[in-house]
């Protein structure tokens, strides 16, 4: 597509509301990335559950990943705005409630309630407001671009969700330097907050132009729909197989963070944790290009392999820039599959399940996210301050694993293309 014609798409291909939605997004998604970004380290030092600061943090994400299937009923029901309204309204009660762990305000309720039970209460209520962000924001991007202005559309919403996911970690920095790590959630509670005020003061109800005649779901259908997709076998032994990069993914935020000061003594570790968007931002188009031709499987297969080596690099050579190189090689082989994966996703769909089968391409992220948890914790404990290199090279093992799989999967799983 020629230049002046995809700045052609951009001005006349989206509505207002999509503008107002996207940026909504990167702000959201900055203000979560921020978040993340010390959430680990807050929990253990800050809080002191430093045996379980991985699993909690785990649970928080992987809930946010999961719970979209089920947050799509409410979208449904009340709508976009107010879904959207009560999301933020969620997320900045949230975030305060879990800065106010680490401050000396909070210590009396704290320690009424206990120190992983307020943690966990208040990382589930979050991640229940996180989780109506997506089908709102991925819902205005579809109903608010002309047909002809879908695939830019969609690009616009990733890009903006990296934007914001590359540039939270660096504000948490600065926060966390001048004021203390607290208070990077509570910076978010309160981005959250303006994001509130922006969805009601700016934000529209999109309308659907098209003929389409969309039916609503109800927690019914939902559930009668998940239970369609968890009897297709061959389906959910490829999304457990896929969860093993998100495994390795979520450690930039679950493990790096200490390998950083430990090891590297770099204190800076939000540095690190806004390599993969960053890299995801450069890498994504032209990775797309090269490998349009391939078969989706064998560019994720590809990826994989990039993902695994980039965990060998960091073990084998203990330095920052080498951490900075290796992350940036996982972004090469996540920007290598990801476009891939969604198109994969959609092609094994059952003719007119193919909404139902898009629901579920964020489990992955989900299971990675619960599973990750537990084995940074578990690395964290056992190696970080006397194998550190181990640690790592067991978190490639994972990535070798899975692209194993991957191949075994396609070899006698996978459907052939009469099935698909």
């Amino acid at each position: 597509m020629a230049f002046s014609q995809r700045l052609h798409e951009i001005r006349t291909g989206f509505s207002s509301n999509f503008w107002i939605a996207n940026t909504l997004e990167l702000f959201e998604r900055m203000a979560f990335y921020g978040a993340k970004a010390v959430l680990v380290v807050f929990l253990a030092e800050r809080v002191g559950l430093n045996e379980e600061a991985g699993t909690l943090a785990g649970i928080f994400s992987g809930l946010i990943f999961s719970l979209p299937i089920v947050a799509g009923v409410l979208v449904d029901r009340y709508g976009f705005k107010k879904t959207l309204m009560a999301c933020f309204f969620i997320f900045c009660i949230g975030y305060f409630l879990i800065g106010l762990a680490g401050m000396q305000y909070g210590e009396s309720i704290v320690n009424v309630v206990g120190k992983k039970a307020y943690a966990l209460s208040v990382l589930i209520l979050t991640a229940v407001g996180g989780s109506l962000i997506k089908p709102c924001i991925v819902g205005t991007v579809a109903k608010t671009t002309k047909p002809e202005a879908k695939a830019l559309g969609f690009s616009v919403y990733y890009t903006m969700a990296n934007i914001g996911g590359a540039i939270g970690p660096i504000v948490a920095l600065y926060v966390r330097e001048d004021w203390g790590i607290e208070y990077v959630l509570i910076m978010s509670s309160f981005t959250s907050f303006l994001l509130f005020l922006g969805a009601w003061f700016f934000y529209r109800e999109p309308v659907d132009h098209s003929n389409e005649v969309v039916e609503k779901r109800t927690l019914g259908k939902v559930f009668a729909d998940m239970l369609l997709v968890f009897a297709n076998f061959r389906f959910m032994i490829f999304l457990v197989i896929f969860s093993g990069i998100w495994i390795m993914f979520w450690q930039i935020f679950y493990l790096i963070p200490f390998y950083a000061r430990t090891v590297l003594d770099f204190k800076a570790f939000e540095w690190f944790e806004t390599v993969d968007a960053a890299g995801i931002i450069l890498l994504t188009v032209p990775m797309a290009a090269l490998v349009k031709e391939w078969k989706p499987i064998t560019a994720m297969t590809l990826g994989f392999i990039f993902a695994s080596f980039a965990w060998i690099l960091i073990g084998t050579v203990p330095t920052v820039w080498a951490t900075v190189a290796g992350i940036a090689l996982y972004a090469l082989g996540e920007a290598t599959q990801a476009p891939r994966f969604y198109e994969y996703v959609s092609n094994l769909a059952p003719r007119g399940q193919t909404g139902t089968y898009m629901g579920f391409a964020f489990l992955p992220v989900a299971i990675g996210s619960f599973s990750a948890g537990a084995v940074s914790d578990w690395l964290r404990l056992n190696y970080l301050d006397t194998n550190p290199a181990l640690m790592w090279y067991i978190v490639a093992g994972i990535g070798f694993t899975s692209t194993t799989l991957m191949i075994l999967y396609n070899l006698y799983l996978a459907p052939k293309p009469q099935e698909s």
